[in-house]
């Protein structure tokens, strides 16, 4: 359905006029009745006078187009006013300012996606304002129909926000449909932060008040950069964010984020190594800490169900599952947390205290989950009441007081603050339930009528010669069912090197080997299914004990993403140190890419796509940090349908530091190691921003990064060629004779330009891997990048 949205009569002053139906980037400011945009590739715009803002299409992802503005001089172009974030545009879409003073989208069919209605009025013109302002007005200036009356998530300088106004969150980062938080002038003069009833448009329960009931009129954002609520007299109640030495010089706006939290940002207008031309947060977002502000008797809070939210270094709220859980949908944190065991069971007659256990979890309560409260007893006793409680999922523990809670549990927050200790109950080794109420009985009723009969001891020898015969001929390890304990908390299984032994048949098949393990593909009986695994036998291993190497395989085990290969298992006997993973059917991308079969274009892209939010993953979503150190094709997997799964991950931890062959004293290989390995530099996840540079650019040429056969010295350093072709126009020289990358130059270029800005020397010029995905999703613009050799002075 349409959106039909009211006109106001604020009156503006527009000088620069222009030529009517144009639809294409321009700097002019009126556009007349019967000017439309087109979505397409190359982002479809109007811009300002000045070419600060601008108006149009941005394409985002692969889900469509956003009529949106933005700031258009910043690479990133980042998105201030968004019209139909929650129905994306499909290609060929059109905005078109109609003959009626309509400003009107529409699919490729016809049908309505939204308009800004000003129907009566007489527009004669749109303009897109330096304030990043749009604005329908009428002959004499006047404005009919203007975006900073709709704001979605951000406010600019000069922009208002009065009584029953609201900014509204996106879902997410790169998601512009209408999120989980508002920020609300309420109409009683309160400015409010709030929860949402999502997916319902409503207010749930507040988190953060100004404390202006009866006073407040309006937000104010001035054009010094300050933000406060002010009294219908113009004074100020409450300042909210003030600039202090932001005041020339920079772009400023404020945005309700996804987190829930408002921040104001500062970004400068002429760019120096000072200032590194990056979005810088004021020291005045709310609330300082939205883990403990959320706190409501519905809704999951801050994180989703059953997980907790804790505030990282960077002051931003991360959100994590308990031991024994996992998230739902690990690209979709908000949806919350499950167990990952069974139940106990309530069933009458059926004991299960034997099976499980408790993680401690010092600082940490989920608030609003308790249904039993008891004083004045003991740890100890709190532990045994939860144990014998089949519907309890977590104690707290604090001052002698014992709460018991159930799932869901919500409003989770981990701090310093937070007084007491969370008991979690989980399964000892994953272990499963036994049989039901209604199974047991069943089987009492068969042993009855079995031992009532004489048929009962021909059962019995039926039985002893199964067993025999099983014993001696049909015993194979399970992979699920192997006499070794589970992990507790994942399904990593411990195996004995007897086991793996015979899963690979004597370590017979040989999938492959590098400079500190060689891999053997082994299957192993589940179910009476046979499941295909890969075998890594590690070769020269650090020292560690038992609990640390159990240590490092447990946060490897924890990582849960479509892009990496899953671990399944590890075997700690003795000197034998080894890692199931599942099996990868297709192999290596270097065995493919360096192959007489090469993947096609859009599969090496899809390829490289993947690798990016691996990497992003393991640097930024997963629980514990995880720098690869060895990104090359040969650690980049493929299943059954072409997707990109990165292995070897977090196995740097677990090596001798004096490993010879390709890694000596470096973690790396030749051709794909970050130079700060050479200059006596910290290593940061930069270094996997490097290593994927060159891949991609392998992905993009079909070519390895270093070749001594060909003909001319100026190719041997693929990144080098790179390069030299971008610099002078002939990227038709990196594809050679493929045809479709030859028809996706466009791509072409903007992946190379993602290349050399990875392969950067200096580790500060290169992007985080979060925001390599942005741009090669096409959420990010990707600015001309400098020579890779140029900003040196840092290291």
């Amino acid at each position: 359905m349409a959106l039909e949205l009211p006109c106001s009569l604020i009156t503006l002053l527009l000088l620069v006029q222009s030529v009517p139906y144009s639809t294409t980037a321009q700097t002019f400011a009126n556009h007349y009745l019967g000017s439309f945009l087109t979505a397409q590739n190359d982002d479809s715009f109007w811009a300002s006078s000045s070419d600060d803002f601008a108006f149009g299409f941005k394409q985002i992802g692969e889900g469509g187009y956003l009529l949106a503005i933005w700031f258009n001089k910043i690479p990133e172009k980042p998105v201030v006013w968004s019209a139909n974030g929650n129905n994306l545009a499909p290609r060929g879409s059109v905005v078109k300012l109609t003959q009626y003073g309509q400003l009107v989208l529409s699919h490729p069919t016809g049908k309505e996606i939204w308009k800004a209605d000003c129907s009566g009025s007489e527009v004669a013109y749109a303009a897109m304002l330096d304030t990043g302002n749009f604005v329908l007005a009428s002959q004499d200036s006047a404005s009919l129909w203007q975006s900073f009356d709709h704001p979605t998530d951000t406010i600019l300088p000069t922009n208002t926000m009065d009584k029953s106004s609201k900014l509204v969150a996106r879902y997410a980062e790169m998601n512009y449909s209408n999120g989980r938080f508002q920020f609300t002038l309420q109409s009683d003069g309160d400015l409010v932060l709030q929860t949402r009833a999502f997916p319902l448009d409503s207010a749930n329960s507040g988190y953060w008040w100004s404390e202006t009931v009866d006073t407040g009129f309006q937000v104010v954002f001035n054009e010094s950069g300050s933000i406060y609520v002010a009294a219908n007299d113009g004074s100020i109640l409450k300042m909210i964010s003030s600039p202090a030495g932001y005041l020339k010089g920079f772009y400023h706006r404020a945005i309700l984020e996804y987190d829930g939290v408002f921040r104001h940002y500062v970004y400068p207008k002429s760019i120096t190594t000072a200032n590194a031309g990056n979005w810088s947060p004021l020291q005045s977002f709310i609330p300082p800490n939205i883990c403990n502000a959320i706190r409501q008797r519905t809704g999951g809070g801050a994180c989703g169900f059953n997980s907790y939210c804790m505030i990282g270094e960077d002051q931003r709220p991360s959100c994590r599952c308990p031991e024994g859980y996992t998230f739902i949908d690990p690209d979709d944190v908000m949806k919350g947390c499950k167990q990952n065991f069974l139940s106990q069971s309530c069933d009458k007659g059926l004991p299960e205290t034997d099976v499980f256990d408790f993680h401690l979890m010092p600082n940490t309560d989920w608030p609003e989950s308790d249904y039993e409260y008891f004083r004045g007893q003991t740890e100890d006793w709190c532990r045994e009441a939860c144990l014998g409680d089949c519907f309890c999922a977590v104690a707290i523990y604090r001052n002698d007081e014992c709460w018991k809670k159930k799932i869901p549990l919500s409003n989770g927050r981990l701090d310093v603050k937070v007084a007491g200790t969370a008991l979690i109950k989980i399964r000892k080794g994953n272990s499963t339930l036994n049989p039901s109420g209604a199974d047991r009985s069943t089987l009492i009723f068969i042993g009855s009528v079995l031992l009532s009969s004489s048929v009962f001891l021909n059962f019995l020898l039926l039985v002893s010669a199964f067993l025999v015969v099983f014993r001696f001929n049909f015993w194979k390890p399970k992979v699920f069912q192997a006499l070794h304990q589970v992990m507790p908390g994942m399904n990593l299984r411990s195996f004995s090197y007897e086991e793996l032994q015979k899963a690979t048949n004597g370590f017979k098949e040989e999938l492959g080997s590098g400079a500190f393990a060689t891999v053997y593909k082994g299957s192993l009986e589940y179910s009476d299914d046979t499941i295909y695994v890969a075998v890594k036998r590690l070769n020269n291993m650090e020292r560690h004990g038992d609990q640390e190497f159990k240590a490092e395989v447990s946060a490897i085990g924890r990582t849960n993403h479509r892009n990496l290969v899953q671990l399944l298992g590890f075997c700690n006997e003795g000197e034998h140190r080894l890692l199931v993973y599942e099996f990868m059917s297709y192999g290596s991308v270097a065995s493919l890419l360096f192959g007489s079969s090469k993947p096609s274009w859009y599969q090496r892209m899809q390829i490289a796509l993947g690798i990016a939010r691996g990497l992003f993953y393991l640097h930024e979503e997963c629980r514990r940090q995880i720098i690869h150190c060895d990104i090359k094709p040969q650690n980049i997997l493929l299943d059954e349908t072409w997707t990109a799964r990165i292995s070897d991950f977090g196995i740097a931890k677990l090596l001798k530091i004096d490993q010879t062959r390709t890694m000596t004293r470096i973690r790396g290989t030749k051709g794909y190691v970050a130079p700060e390995w050479f200059r006596n530099m910290p290593i940061t996840v930069k270094v996997d921003v490097y290593s994927f540079g060159i891949v991609l650019l392998e992905l993009i040429c079909c070519r390895k990064n270093f070749e001594v056969e060909v003909e001319y010295e100026n190719q041997m350093i693929l990144a080098d060629w790179a390069y030299d072709c971008y610099n002078d126009g002939k990227l038709d020289l990196l594809v050679g004779n493929d045809e479709k990358a030859l028809d996706d130059m466009k791509r072409v270029e903007k992946y190379v330009m993602i290349a050399i800005w990875c392969i950067q020397v200096d580790p500060l010029v290169r992007p985080t891997m979060k925001k390599v995905v942005q741009m090669m999703e096409g959420a990010v613009e990707v600015s001309v990048p400098p020579d890779p050799s140029l900003f040196t002075s840092s290291i």
